[in-house]
């Protein structure tokens, strides 16, 4: 079926911009099947198109909510741990919530820091990879009042720690989003791996890097928890661009170190499509996708994406972020493409659905630039289901910097603007949003601002038609 073409074999050319209650300054473009985005979905439900209305200025200064919603400061970077281990690492990204014993929720939260991190993970015995790195998660277990009981280090000694993903069997996967290697930036082991992060007890799952899984700049991952393939997006910042994974367990949903046991890595071709940049149009359907073994997962010569995968090549793109399973499918980001670095086409932001059932991938949300209204700088990033049976979308790019809602329609909405100014009065700059996920009653959104790192809770009428 050709690109232009959607699901039913009909032409996609009709687009709309739908935007509401706050969401100034995005453009989004969709299919008239949209639907399908949420149908089957473990969270959806038919609770209404529309948002919760206009975001309520905070008077702190600090996270802006519609009417009937209030937030509490669960962390913040540089204040002691309650383990007493050190200091809140900084750079709050990725980020699940799962839940515990007494209704308890364990949160378990990315830090990102490079290199030059400005707070690193503090060193642990028998749960640090890398001393050198000074990247990993902590780990919350709030209460069934969404009180703060513990907060700890779950991994250390690790390198940009971006995204991630739950397991069934509620275990976090970070993702480190780098390649460098041991000797680079003074690290003692090479980087680029998943890790296995058990937020209830960090120490049943270690420091273990999953090898198989392959070395490249990871940014996050979904489990199909039928058949246990593991998806993975990478998050390339020069040409050649990221590509789609699928990692092929020898022992699939085995429960925690499964996935130790090893397995195959394959990237994914659509067949006449180099760059997904290139497909601009909703609905547009692609069949028969392939999968392709990849030569050399530990990239010990050449980086993943640089080797050679036959005359046919591969599917690349720029900026591939969140990962998330829904229904059948497994859906991921494209953050942005831009022809002047290199990709064939512009957009502002791609949602992709891959169905492993018929073998095809769907083009199903198209943020800008072709729509009237335009959306600054680099969105979507981190995604999830919404009570609502929605989606949550974080932004990540210049100006004031939202987390957005998509109503099962199509429309979207301001949920939530950052306050926190960590620019100058001249040329104010926001902290990007990231890790937005929700408890296991659908009652608090959790969301992280990367910069000044921040853990907010926020509680609400979710349940109330959006």
């Amino acid at each position: 079926m050709s690109a232009t073409e959607s699901s039913s074999g009909s032409p996609t050319t009709r687009r709309q911009l739908l935007a509401r209650s706050g969401a100034v300054g995005i453009g989004i473009a969709f299919s008239g099947a949209l639907a399908e985005l949420f149908t089957g979905t473990a969270a959806a439900q038919n609770l209404g198109h529309s948002g919760y209305g206009p975001l309520v200025p905070d008077p702190d200064g600090l996270l802006d909510l519609p009417e009937g919603f209030r937030y509490r400061v669960l962390s913040h970077e540089g204040d002691p741990l309650r383990s007493g281990e050190g200091p809140v690492p900084s750079n709050h990204d990725g980020m699940a919530a799962f839940a515990g014993r007494a209704g308890r929720v364990h949160l378990v939260r990315n830090h990102e820091n490079r290199a030059n991190g400005r707070v690193p993970v503090p060193v642990i015995d028998g749960l640090t990879y890398d001393p050198a790195g000074k990247g990993g998660c902590t780990a919350l277990t709030l209460d069934s009042h969404g009180r703060v009981l513990s907060e700890r280090v779950a991994i250390a000694g690790t390198a940009v720690n971006c995204a991630g993903g739950p397991t069934p069997w509620g275990t976090w996967l970070t993702c480190e989003e780098t390649e460098d290697k041991a000797g680079t930036s003074g690290y003692t082991k090479d980087h680029g791996y998943i890790f296995e992060v058990d937020g209830a007890d960090p120490r049943r799952t270690g420091a273990v890097p999953l090898t198989a899984m392959g070395r490249f700049q990871h940014e996050a991952v979904a489990i199909d928890p039928k058949r246990g393939v593991v998806y993975e997006t990478e998050d390339a910042f020069e040409r050649p661009f990221g590509l789609f994974y699928r990692f092929l367990p020898q022992k699939p949903l085995g429960g925690t170190g499964s996935l130790r046991a090893g397995g195959r890595l394959q990237a994914m071709r659509v067949p006449g499509v180099p760059d997904l940049s290139s497909i601009q149009e909703t609905g547009a359907r692609f069949d028969g996708i392939e999968w392709v073994d990849v030569p050399d997962p530990q990239a010990v010569e050449t980086p993943i994406r640089h080797q050679d995968f036959g005359p046919k090549g591969i599917t690349h793109a720029q900026k591939l972020e969140g990962c998330y399973w829904g229904g059948n499918s497994v859906y991921f980001v494209s953050s942005y493409a831009r022809s002047t670095e290199g990709s064939a086409g512009d957009h502002y932001g791609q949602i992709w659905r891959y169905d492993p059932d018929r073998r095809c991938l769907t083009l199903v949300i198209v943020f800008g630039p072709d729509t009237d209204v335009q959306l600054p700088g680099e969105s979507p990033d981190n995604i999830c289901l919404a009570p609502s049976g929605g989606l949550m979308v974080c932004e990540d790019g210049g100006g004031a910097q939202h987390v957005f809602g998509v109503t099962r329609r199509g429309e979207v909405y301001a949920m939530a603007r950052n306050r926190q100014n960590i620019g100058s009065a001249d040329e104010p700059e926001y902290g990007e949003f990231a890790g937005v996920t929700f408890s296991p009653d659908g009652r608090t959104m959790y969301v992280n601002c990367y910069t000044p790192g921040t853990t907010f809770a926020v509680t609400g009428p979710w349940r109330r038609e959006p």
